[in-house]
């Protein structure tokens, strides 16, 4: 019903819009927004930028930011993994088509009432206790109000003056490549709020449609201190992020649907002095790299206009980073906390936790990131072994599990990072893919460390597992790789390295039989004939006759007058 009251509709706008209409196309309802001019508003900043010469090259620039200091902070929204919407019970599903998931509630219609979705406060309690702030047992919503085409109430319901969570911090490892070390960067606050729609802007640029079927998807708001100093820094500290509310469950992090959105506010400031620059935001980063050049280019930038003596040009604006081209460039004048006119959500009652329900949640929590860092740590473990294994929860499952069966450690380490990362990378695969179980990972490490069976093998075995599933044992048997005349039990099978010295004694005797010229040519003193006889043995054994006793047997051997 709501949808057929909107067909049709056509209003005239102020400013930028001349024409915004909704209808309906083939059973789904669009919001259109038209201009005259077909210039978007990036389009038209543009062409008032302040013109800086950079007739200089990296070294030049990189001289001149050495003079400055850099202060960051980022605002990252973490879309909420709910099976409902903040205030509704829409569903969200990425990528399904456009406002089918949409109702009077996330539409804004007249007369329609938000819910509070009590997994949005739970999620948000855990992440304020994961970033080790300080939780407000009673703290309520507000309206942020202002007018976009994607914002179908004309406001936006978020946390003003009481955050549900504030004053924490995150720990951080940076990766040996980049100097390695610990930081602790700060949280300013983490507050619950609901997203706004999507503009799906067209080809020609004449008009953009809007799909509400992102507003009212509950979003959890964190904001940074100014701690960071460096592109790199930023980045890392956003990587933890995502790491954490991947290891909590709350948000699947994935920055390329959306569900991890960051927001750089960067100033810089002559080395040595303590008051803040005017400070630009950076949006449009869809990952960490992107967000590090952003941050380097945007130094340089402010840096370059401090220099040349246009340091008034730097003004409180937001700016976006173009991928192509590599630079930032002037979006819009950025809004003041006035701007927004916040007052308390009238609809909506306050939020009140009790320490028991806080304390619920607390026990519920994971080992996180950086315990589990500092565990691994504790094993004996490089800080590069560490970062890698830390860095998703599913291969950090996967490695505790291999370990629990009496796996050594370095040596699962060594498997998981190295042939196993390498298959996962070619066949496009996660950990949770590959059809391995680390029982039989576990059961492989143990048969190579016993000296049951070689490397090499090992390797054919792993990636046989990797691909078609099975059991070390079965595999064994089914490709014949049981010793030929020593016997001995590996879990009720047959052990299948050839370690009888007996054994091994004849077959060496047989093969120097076999080969007499070279044996007399390495008596004569070609002493690298040793090699040529131990491959034969081992082409004998089809690789099966223990090394480290067929050399010792062989040398014994060669070096004897008889």
């Amino acid at each position: 019903m709501a949808l057929t009251l909107f067909r049709g509709l056509i209003t005239q706008s102020f400013r930028l819009y001349p024409s915004v209409y909704v209808a309906r196309k083939h059973g789904v309802l669009y919001c259109c927004v038209q201009t005259a001019q077909g210039h978007t508003a990036t389009q038209e900043k543009q062409n008032t930028q302040v013109k800086v010469s950079t007739n200089m090259g990296p070294a030049k620039l990189e001289e001149i930011s050495k003079n400055y200091e850099a202060v960051i902070g980022i605002e990252t929204h973490v879309q909420l993994s709910t099976l409902t919407k903040a205030f509704c019970s829409c569903p969200y599903n990425y990528g399904a088509q456009p406002n089918t998931s949409v109702c009077p509630v996330c539409m804004g219609l007249p007369g329609a009432l938000p819910v509070l979705n009590s997994k949005v406060t739970e999620y948000a309690v855990k992440l304020g206790l994961a970033l080790n702030c300080e939780l407000s047992l009673s703290s309520k919503f507000d309206r942020k109000q202002y007018f976009y085409p994607d914002l179908p109430k004309g406001y936006q319901i978020s946390q003003f003056d009481i955050p549900i969570a504030s004053g924490g911090y995150l720990d951080v490892d940076l990766p040996l490549e980049f100097g390695g070390g610990h930081r602790k960067f700060g949280i300013t606050r983490v507050h619950m709020e609901e997203d706004a729609g999507k503009l799906l802007h067209t080809g020609n640029g004449n008009f953009s449609q809007v799909d509400l079927n992102r507003a009212g998807v509950p979003l959890l708001e964190i904001v940074s201190e100014p701690d960071m100093r460096t592109g790199v820094e930023a980045a890392e500290y956003a990587a933890e992020l995502q790491r954490l509310v991947r290891y909590l469950g709350v948000s699947n992090g994935n920055m390329q649907e959306g569900s991890l959105r960051c927001d750089v506010n960067i100033s810089i400031r002559p080395v040595g002095q303590l008051e803040f620059g005017t400070k630009v935001e950076i949006k449009n980063l869809n990952s960490f790299s992107s967000m590090s050049r952003a941050i380097d280019y945007e130094i340089s930038r402010q840096a370059l206009l401090h220099s040349q003596g246009q340091a008034d040009q730097i003004v409180l604006e937001t700016r976006l980073w173009e991928e192509g081209a590599q630079k930032t460039v002037t979006m819009r004048k950025k809004e003041g906390l006035a701007d927004y006119r916040y007052f308390p959500e009238p609809d909506l009652p306050g939020v009140t936790l009790t320490p028991e329900y806080v304390n619920e949640i607390r026990n519920s929590l994971p080992e996180l990131p950086e315990m589990k860092r500092r565990r691994y740590e504790n094993l004996g473990l490089s800080m590069q072994d560490v970062l890698f294994l830390a860095n998703d929860i599913n291969v950090a499952a996967f490695f505790d599990a291999t370990i629990a069966t009496g796996a050594d450690v370095k040596l699962a380490t060594n498997w998981i990072m190295g042939d196993i990362a390498a298959y996962m990378k070619n066949e496009k695969l996660s950990v949770n893919d590959i059809k391995l179980t680390p029982q039989e990972l576990g059961e492989l490490i143990a048969s190579i460390k016993g000296g049951t069976i070689s490397g090499k093998i090992g390797k054919e075995i792993l990636f046989e597992l990797m691909a078609k599933g099975g059991t070390v044992e079965g595999l064994i048997k089914e490709k014949d790789l049981v010793q030929a005349s020593f016997f001995t039990l590996f879990h009720e099978l047959l052990i299948i390295r050839i370690v009888d010295p007996a054994e091994i004694e004849k077959i060496i005797d047989r093969v120097l039989a076999n080969n007499p010229k070279q044996l007399e040519q390495y008596r004569g003193g070609k002493t690298k004939l040793q090699g040529f006889f131990a491959g034969q043995i081992m082409k004998e054994t089809k690789g099966k006759a223990n090394p480290g006793l067929l050399n010792k047997i062989l040398l014994e051997k060669l070096n004897s007058k008889s």
